[in-house]
């Protein structure tokens, strides 16, 4: 979707860190801005500060079913119909996965994934209606790509929204609507502040002591990418189509040794050249080479 002018971007957690960047490089695009959050006062102030073209916010709880579906009637009923669809509203809790309780769980799932289901299945069926064609991205993490140790709960989540925006490409790309995995790496963002927003029915927590302890060391802002560098990426990722929108080179190395591990586990058997023939759907899937083929194109040309 190179041409944006005009169209309208609808972006869960829109009104702080990574939304409000993305909604501030939409709005730099020419397009018309919804943004969603659960903070009330932080939709006013964002909106303050979207004041270069039409925007509009309105207070949801992505997890929430039927508010989502109400928002996305007024969204469409004040901005027209829904051409960019980023499903960017999440939450983070970290420490050893023995310590999680249920609601550790359950509160991280139902917005980090839940929330991402609940946009797609809300947001799809409109985009195939209105027959615009459109965009959906949603935002996993590098977590998702290389989970390390403390953030399991929160890696489960951003590794199956990953390989959901896998399966939906394919699926929806013939229709006209493409669909990013958003991956980024270390961001000036509040999610390290999300605790705020936690909804008191899912109050328990068994990372009460580990979070005291992350929150004492310090303020290291100064190493991670701005909010609205990333917003740029993303756009950037919508117009070049990518399938991976990526954001930081430094996990190059990392990301090498997943695959080669990946890859260099795989039996060395006899090859079922009939089942082969008869499910080559489960056997490779087409997106893959045609991004590796986009990704070359663009770095040589870039």
């Amino acid at each position: 979707m190179e041409q944006l002018a005009g169209k309208v971007a609808f972006i869960t957690g829109g009104a702080s860190g990574i939304g409000l960047g993305i909604a501030k490089a939409a709005q730099r695009a020419g397009m018309k801005v919804a943004i969603a959050d659960i903070r009330q006062d932080s939709i006013d102030k964002a909106l303050s500060e979207l004041s270069g073209g039409p925007a509009k916010g309105y207070q949801l709880d992505v997890a929430d079913r039927a508010a989502f579906q109400r928002v996305a009637d007024q969204v469409e009923a004040d901005l027209g119909p829904v051409q960019l669809l980023v499903n960017n509203a999440g939450v983070a809790v970290s420490g050893p996965v023995g310590l999680a309780a249920w609601d550790d769980w359950d509160w991280s799932m139902g917005v980090n994934l839940g929330g991402v289901i609940n946009g797609c299945k809300i947001f799809i069926p409109r985009m195939q209606a209105h027959g615009l064609g459109g965009h959906i991205v949603s935002t996993a993490s590098m977590s998702g790509l290389l989970p390390h140790p403390g953030t399991v709960i929160y890696t489960t989540a951003k590794a199956a929204v990953i390989g959901m925006c896998e399966a939906m490409r394919s699926e929806l790309e013939p229709e006209g609507i493409s669909v990013s995995a958003f991956c980024p790496g270390p961001v000036q963002s509040n999610i390290a502040k999300s605790g705020e927003t936690r909804p008191s029915h899912l109050g328990e927590t068994g990372y009460a002591e580990t979070d005291k302890r992350r929150q004492g060391l310090g303020d290291l802002a100064h190493l991670f990418k701005t909010a609205e560098e990333i917003g740029e990426r993303v756009i950037q990722g919508v117009r070049n189509d990518e399938l991976y929108i990526l954001t930081h080179s430094e996990f190059r190395d990392g990301l090498k040794a997943r695959c080669d591990a990946i890859y260099a586990s795989v039996p060395n058997l006899p090859e079922n050249q009939a089942l082969k023939e008869t499910f080559p759907q489960l056997m490779s899937n087409p997106i893959h080479a045609a991004e590796r083929d986009r990704q070359k194109r663009l770095k040589e040309t870039s």
